[in-house]
């Protein structure tokens, strides 16, 4: 007789796995798309190198917790379970879009799986996970909202405020920074005055904890003991994850540039979280490959729906406007 629990993890594992590899993909596709002009509209920003971030994040979290991510945001709400086709179709300005066509990449939502919004102001989130953190707490049903930002915005005065204000409550909300080394193209050790971010933590009476951001596993582990403090009412943690980006901040900035050379890429490309979770999890080639061909047919399925959608009518543009 199978062990039930050994198959669960199996799975599970599996899944994690090709989340990633979807994130990857969607998102190499989202840029060659881009960068072929006029089917993508508007800015994008890629996090690929940094899918151990979000997946290590979303997989210790409930359907009803709440997320809110950043202008780099495509893997959170992959990760969340936000569903490819849709969310396509939110980047080609597309009325089948997740908020259609007035969302696009940088403020893309759904709020049914409890992403609550992609962020192009840096740092703005985070008051916003406060108050929700605060809600959950009213209402009791043990739910978490988790903040991602990245190195630049932990500079932010929105940082300390809402962290300040999230240990003075105790409201469940992790704190959970991309530690990526570049504020758009600002090396993090001359912008920031801390070595590790989650030391600020230290300041508010919160626990901080910097992980190997290129380790889903290590992620998973430490977001799982920070939701296990929120559940509780202990209030909020601080956990800090070193990455790195692939592709420069945006369109507009090369992979390389003045401010990182193609021998600090590699030795990062090196550590690549896709190849380090095949390992952790002990994939097969064929294992690997199969998700790979299965995240390839539903990246298809994605544009050919995002494609075949209708083109925003002028008279939506006076729709969901709150007066």
């Amino acid at each position: 007789m199978p062990d039930s629990k050994g198959v669960f993890m199996r799975e599970k594992l599996g899944e994690m796995y090709r989340t990633m590899v979807r994130i990857r993909r969607f998102e190499e596709t989202a840029q060659e798309l881009f960068e072929k002009g006029g089917i993508i509209r508007g800015g994008i920003h890629v996090s690929a190198g940094q899918e151990a971030c979000s997946v290590g994040v979303c997989s210790a979290l409930n359907d009803d917790d709440a997320i809110l991510t950043t202008h780099r945001g495509h893997g959170h709400s992959i990760a969340k379970g936000t569903r490819l086709p849709e969310m396509m179709a939110e980047l080609f300005g597309k009325t089948a879009g997740l908020c259609h066509a007035k969302g696009g990449s940088m403020h893309i939502a759904d709020v049914s799986k409890g992403h609550y919004g992609a962020h192009s102001i840096v740092g703005s989130n985070m008051p916003m996970a406060a108050g929700i953190g605060l809600a959950f707490q009213l209402n009791g049903r043990g739910q978490v909202a988790v903040p991602f930002f990245g190195d630049g915005a932990s500079n932010q005065g929105a940082f300390h405020e809402s962290m300040n204000l999230c240990a003075i409550w105790k409201l469940p909300v992790v704190f959970f920074c991309e530690n990526n080394h570049f504020a758009s193209s600002t090396r993090a050790e001359y912008s920031t005055s801390v070595e590790d971010i989650s030391t600020r933590a230290q300041g508010y009476g919160a626990p901080g904890v910097t992980v190997d951001g290129m380790d889903v596993l290590a992620v998973h582990e430490a977001v799982a003991e920070a939701v296990k403090r929120a559940r509780a009412g202990e209030g909020p943690s601080l956990i800090e994850a070193k990455t790195y980006r692939y592709y420069g901040h945006s369109r507009l900035d090369k992979k390389f540039g003045s401010y990182r050379d193609e021998e600090e890429w590699n030795e990062w490309k090196a550590r690549d979280p896709l190849t380090v979770a095949g390992r952790l999890f002990g994939l097969s080639e064929a294992e690997a490959e199969g998700h790979r061909a299965a995240v390839e047919k539903e990246l298809a399925e994605a544009v050919a729906f995002a494609e075949a959608s209708p083109e925003p009518e002028p008279e939506m543009a006076l729709e969901d406007i709150f007066a």
